[in-house]
This record gives structure tokens, sequence and C-alpha cells, in this order.
């Protein structure tokens, strides 16, 4: 009789189970524990890459996928922070002629609002009609701009300290920093033209001191006021509105106050300390309006959220 393979004797019923030898029950069965071998190795893989323990915390902007250590937010701080510090530099060295820049757009912004007329005299500034008035460079507003462009590209790298920032975020925050502060001076100037025009005085104030209260409270209030919104964009962007009502994110947080007015302290106090203007008696006399002053715009705003964040904790 002619040998027939294993597989085609049970299959034609010639050959039953009970007498096939060993080796023959063996050779048959190869494919199914071939698939069952391949099938519970997977099964391993899929279960080990399951259970393997994940960090519950994030790793630090300062490390890469395989723990190296990624330099590029170090050298963005060093960027901000050297840009800022050659801006700075070049607002103490510079003549009125060097700040058309920012001085020609702000002085046509205040023509609009006041309806004055300026006209530029060189290395002097930009003067109204009947020469009552001079828009100089300590009116450019270099300072806010420095404060501004601080405040948001820090912000932006402490907010994203576990991601990847894009480069595009330092000219971005300078540019915003830029047009707000074309705004906030255009208030500023304009507010000192009408003040001066209903000749308001103070039994307090001379009125030296009150064109510099009002500067301040101007600056700092559209400082604070940039940051507020700069938040809440940042936050829209995260989180959808629902997660942001839910967390109280519509309302202003302590960090709120902080970070802008720390970051206005060293711009506007730290530097012209470490530049030795403690040397001069203006200096202290101006000090005291820089801390004060801030805190008449902090101080009514905080009081009203903290009774808002009380409401909304009794709602809940």
């Amino acid at each position: 009789m002619r040998m027939l393979g294993v597989t085609q004797l049970i299959t034609n019923g010639s050959v039953s189970g009970d007498s096939l030898s060993p080796w023959e029950r063996a050779y048959d069965a190869l494919p199914s524990l071939t698939y069952v071998f391949k099938r519970q190795s997977r099964l391993k893989t899929q279960i080990k890459e399951y259970l393997e323990p994940v960090s519950p915390h994030p790793r630090p902007f300062s490390q890469g996928e395989k723990g190296e250590i990624n330099w590029k937010p170090y050298v963005q701080l060093s960027v901000v922070l050297l840009s800022a510090g050659g801006l700075k530099y070049f607002y103490s060295t510079a003549s009125v002629n060097q700040f058309r820049w920012i001085l020609a757009p702000t002085t046509w912004l205040v023509e609009i609002v006041s309806g004055d007329r300026f006209q530029f005299e060189s290395h002097a500034g930009y003067i109204n009609s009947n020469r009552t008035f001079l828009i100089a460079a300590s009116c450019a507003g270099v300072n806010f701009l420095i404060t501004a462009f601080l405040m948001l590209a820090l912000g932006q790298l402490w907010r994203r300290h576990t991601q990847t920032l894009s480069w595009i975020f330092i000219p971005a925050a300078a540019l915003v920093a830029y047009g707000v502060t074309l705004v906030t001076n255009t208030v500023r100037i304009s507010t000192a033209l009408q003040l001066r025009a209903m000749r308001v005085e103070s039994d307090w104030l001379t009125p030296g001191q009150l064109h510099r209260f009002e500067g301040i409270f101007i600056y700092f209030g559209f400082l604070l006021l940039l940051y507020v919104v700069s938040e809440r964009l940042t936050n829209k962007r995260s989180s959808t509105s629902e997660t942001i009502l839910a967390q109280g994110g519509f309302l202003p947080t302590l960090r709120t106050f902080i970070f802008p007015l720390l970051i206005y302290y060293a711009t506007t106090l730290g530097i012209p300390l470490i530049n030795g203007a403690f040397r001069h008696r203006d200096f202290w006399e101006h000090s005291l309006f820089v801390l004060l002053t801030p805190l008449v715009v902090i101080l009514p705003f905080a009081g009203f959220t903290l009774m808002r964040r009380a409401r909304a904790n009794k709602l809940l």
C-alpha cells in the first residue's frame, strides 16, 4: 500500500486518529503550536507595555525625551533678558531724535484723541502749537515697553515650562508690547493734557507729583490688564470654557497681581538701584510713588475679586 501524508489519511478517513504514531501526531500539531507560541509572545509584549510604570510628574523643561538637558529654554530666557537689557541701555544713552520710532506714532494718536497739533523739534521732542506741552524722550514709554515685553515673554516661558516653545513667541511678545505701549502712552499723555486744561490741583501733591502719580497709575493699570488678558487667552487655548468656569479660572488669582507687580518693581526700581540711582534725592521720592501707586490699583481690584470669589463659592 502506498504511503500517504498523515493529514491526507485523516481527511480521507483511511486511518483513524488512534492508529497514528506519536511522531505523526507531533508533526500534525506543529502548525497549531507555532501559532499559539506566537500569540503568547505578542500577548506578553502587550501586557508588559500596559503595565510599564508611567511617571506622574512631567519632565522638566530642561530634559528631553531621553533625559538629556534641553538648552533651548535657557537660551530663549537669555535672549529675552539680553534684549530687555539692550533696550534699557539704548534708552539711557540715546537722544530724543532716536526715539521717533515710538514717539511719532504716539504723538499721532495723541493728536487724534486730544485735537491738539504737535511739531517735532530736534533734540527736544514734540511740542504743541501754543508751546505749553512737550512730549520728550521721558514720555516715550520705553520703560513700560521693556516691562510689558518681559512680563509677556517670561510669563510664556513659565506657563509652558514643560513644553518646547517656538522662537516666534519672542518677536510676538515684542510686537504686542509695542502696540500696548502706544495705546497706554496715548491714554497717559491725553489724560495729562486734559488735567492740565482743567487746572486740576491737589492740596497733598504738587503738579509734578500729580503728573507722576497719574503716569504710574495708568502704566501699572494697563500692565495688569495686559497680564490678565494674556492669562485668559492662554487658559482658553489649553482648557475648555466649562473647565475654566469649574476651576474658577474666570476670576483673577493672587498670582495675577503678584507677577506683574514683581516685574514692574524689578524694571522701575531694581535696575535703577543697580545703576546707582539711589545716590540722587529725586530717586527716593520717585521710589515711594512707584511702591505705593500700584497698591492703589491692586487693593480695590483685589477686594472686588475676593467678593466675587466668595459669592461663587456659595453658589457651588
